[in-house]
């Protein structure tokens, strides 16, 4: 008898594509923001989506970027403090609705943390990451319902 495969080839079973958000910790003073997103410049990881949450004496910036690997020493050359967590990214269009979305998630009583937009791109898709209590079961919904979902190599490169 054969067995049939699971939908991404692994043992464990149904794994989602996401993407990995970094949340660094800046210092809420003026240029340090700019400081931030300068180190991004001239290299070939793109920054995708960003969030900022202030606090007094900090602010806490999301974002999501066409390669993670890169992001990641390019944070630790600036000798940043972040934590990384994976997100699901979500295309929207005039059939799949925010309030659709919405809806099928709270169906499951799937709890949404926090979303926020990608910058967009020539001839792409309007984008929301999300951060949701469970991303497997979200994705699952979501796909059966026929949105799309990115993961990192789907998102554009430099040049594109």
């Amino acid at each position: 008898m054969s067995q049939a495969p699971t939908p991404s080839g692994t043992a464990r079973g149904y794994e989602s594509p996401s993407v990995t958000q970094f949340s660094i910790f800046l210092p809420n003073r003026v240029g340090k923001l700019m400081e931030l997103v300068k180190g991004f410049d001239d290299r070939s990881c793109r920054i995708q989506a960003l969030a900022v949450h202030d606090a007094s004496d900090h602010a806490v910036v999301r974002i999501l970027c066409n390669n993670a690997a890169e992001a990641r020493a390019i944070l630790a050359e600036q000798g940043l403090s972040f934590i990384e967590l994976p997100v699901l990214v979500v295309c929207l269009d005039a059939e799949r609705t925010y309030s659709k979305m919405c809806g099928y998630l709270l169906s499951a009583e799937l709890n949404i943390r926090f979303l926020y937009p990608l910058m967009g791109w020539d001839n792409g898709p309007a984008a929301l990451a999300l951060a949701i209590d469970d991303p497997t079961l979200a994705a699952q919904i979501l796909i059966r319902k026929e949105f799309r979902l990115l993961g990192e190599s789907d998102l554009p490169r430099y040049g594109e």
